[in-house]
Formats: structure tokens, C-alpha cells, sequence
């Protein structure tokens, strides 16, 4: 119960990561809202429309456990979905203390075949899906503090492997999930004065998103019965992330999957050349070359391997 009594909002909880989310931080004691529009795969209206909805779903889940929880199903990429989702919780529950940012879709394509409205789109619901409910939480913890009322708040952000290496036919998805590195980064810095941590995860999990590319690996569980690519093993560490137990851990990204944790560690100042002066373009070959010697390689693009055994460890998208 090492979120008892928290509030928790988490976007894109109606199934997948998300639902296992809510329903482990319902399990240790939190409060949650669980945010879903119920679209498709791809961000369309589908056979959702109209019924009750995974959100509310997930919402009756929980309360059959013994939890508390209220559906919401704002669209947290506008301002004023963002501005609704925060206000339910806070009305709700009373507080807020922990925002999980987990909503997202795919619009695959090659970069030379990838539209221009299949690129705003997924940039749309991920890194705006993030940008906004940080915003309008932040607001809120802000005016707390500023109010002398004590803030222990979390936001957990979920980019990808793909946004840290890259992937092949995912060049929306990619950018806006390194985008997301960059905004957590940010976030950290800004609201840390508040009393708000921020961290970032990049899951590998088997959902709806990942089914169909990753079935050959995905299949069946693992000798005692693990199932190492089940997506409520994504979820103890954003419970933990979003406890109070986490206090001095902000600005991190971790990769998990299954039973596995890591901390990526991402750019930092490397090998550097300054002749104090401008350089002639003639000179900056053979430096650059003694520059890139000191360096490990970068790790390959995913799907961009000569052969499977060159390949490094498959990406996983949520």
C-alpha cells in the first residue's frame, strides 16, 4: 500500500500499460482517475462509441477490488480537456498527487510515405497529450505551494525505446517520444521547486500496439510461468515512481521490461576539440575523426540491422 490515499490520474487507462497502471496503483491504496477517449488503434472513433467505454470499465474493475475511481473521458491533447482532467481529480478526491502520462497511437509509415496529418497526428496525442496535463497540474501544485500547503507530486511520462534510439517506419513516433525525453527533462528543472518530481519510463509490454509486430515473441510465458512481456510488469515501477518513496529520484528515464530496470543514460558532453579560434572547414575532418574515436558507437536504429543476429533488443511500443 505504498500509495495509499494518493490521488493518481492516468491517461489512456482504458486498456493495455494504462488499465494495468490504474488498476496497480488502485492495489496499493491510491485513488484514480482513469482517463480514455476509447478510440482505435490508430486515434479513430471506434466500436467504443456509445457504450460505457474501457475507461468506466477499468473505473468497475477497480471498485471491485475495494478501490476508488471516477472515468474521465476528456481529450487531454486541448487545453481545455487538460484543464477538465486535472479539475475532476481535484474535485473528485480533493488533491492531486500523481499524473501518469500514458495515452498515445500509431500512424506507421516510411518517412517518404508519411502524411502530413498522420505526422501532426501522432505528435498531437503524445507530446501535446504530455505538454498539457503537466501544464495544468503544475498550475495546480504551483498555487499550492505558493499557498504554504506541502507538495509531494509526481509525474511519470512514458516515451519509448523508439524515441531513444529511433525506429525504422516511425518517424512521428519516434520524435514525439524523444520529444517527450526532453519535455520530462524540463519539467524536472521547472517544477522540482514545487515539490514535483518527473521521470520518464520507455516500456516494452505486449498491448494492442505491439500484438501484431512482436506476436513470434510474445506468444507464451517463460519457464515458472512468467510471462516477461505481460504489461503489468511495466507498472510496479510507476507506482513506486509515483510514492512518496521517490522523492530524490527526478529528471531519470528507465527502460523496463518484465523483470528488467534500467536507467538510460542519455546525452552528456563527450570528446571536444577548441583551437580558440574559427575553424577552416578544411581542418574539421581529421578532427572530428580523432573526436569520434574516443566515443562508443551509437546503438542501431530499430529495424535498421543487416541481419537478426546484428539486430539490438527488439523495440516495444506501447
Amino acid at each position: 500500500m505504498i500509495c495509499r490515499d494518493r490521488v493518481v490520474i492516468v491517461t489512456g487507462a482504458g486498456r493495455g500499460i494504462g488499465r494495468a497502471h490504474a488498476l496497480e496503483f488502485a492495489r496499493q491504496g491510491a485513488k484514480v482517475v482513469v482517463n480514455d477517449l476509447g478510440v482505435s488503434l490508430s486515434g479513430e472513433s471506434g466500436s467504443d462509441a456509445g457504450s460505457r467505454g474501457p475507461a468506466q470499465e477499468v473505473v468497475e474493475e477497480i471498485r471491485a477490488l475495494g478501490g476508488e475511481a471516477v472515468a474521465d473521458r476528456s481529450d487531454i491533447a486541448t487545453d481545455e480537456g487538460a484543464r477538465r482532467l486535472v479539475a475532476t481529480a481535484i474535485e473528485r478526491f480533493g488533491r492531486l498527487d500523481v499524473l501518469v502520462n500514458n495515452a498515445g497511437f500509431l500512424r506507421d509509415r516510411m518517412l517518404v510515405n508519411l502524411s502530413e496529418e498522420e505526422w501532426d497526428a501522432v505528435i498531437r496525442v503524445h507530446l501535446k497529450g504530455h505538454f498539457l496535463p503537466i501544464k495544468h497540474a503544475g498550475l495546480h501544485w504551483r498555487a499550492e505551494s505558493k499557498a504554504g500547503r506541502p507538495v509531494d507530486a509526481r509525474v511519470v511520462n512514458t516515451s519509448s525505446g523508439a524515441g531513444l534510439l529511433g525506429s525504422v517506419g516511425q518517424g512521428n513516433y519516434s520524435a514525439a517520444k524523444a520529444g517527450i525525453v526532453g519535455l520530462t527533462l524540463v519539467a524536472a528543472a521547472e517544477l522540482g521547486r514545487y515539490g514535483v518530481t518527473v521521470n520518464a519510463i520507455a516500456p516494452a509490454a505486449r498491448t494492442r500496439m505491439t500484438e501484431q509486430v512482436f506476436a513470434e515473441t510474445m506468444a507464451a510465458p517463460g519457464e515458472g510461468g512468467f510471462d516477461a512481456m505481460a504489461p503489468e510488469n511495466v507498472s510496479p515501477l510507476v507506482v513506486w515512481l509515483g510514492s512518496a518513496e521517490s522523492k530524490d529520484v527526478t529528471g531519470r528515464v528507465f527502460e523496463v521490461e518484465g523483470g528488467r530496470i534500467c536507467v538510460m543514460e542519455g546525452f552528456r558532453h563527450g570528446p571536444a576539440a577548441d583551437r580558440g579560434a574559427r575553424w577552416d572547414p578544411a581542418e574539421i575532418g581529421p578532427e572530428v575523426a580523432k573526436l569520434l574515436a574516443g566515443t562508443a558507437a551509437p546503438e542501431p536504429v530499430y529495424g535498421a540491422c543487416s541481419s537478426p543476429a546484428s539486430c539490438s533488443p527488439r523495440p516495444v511500443r506501447r
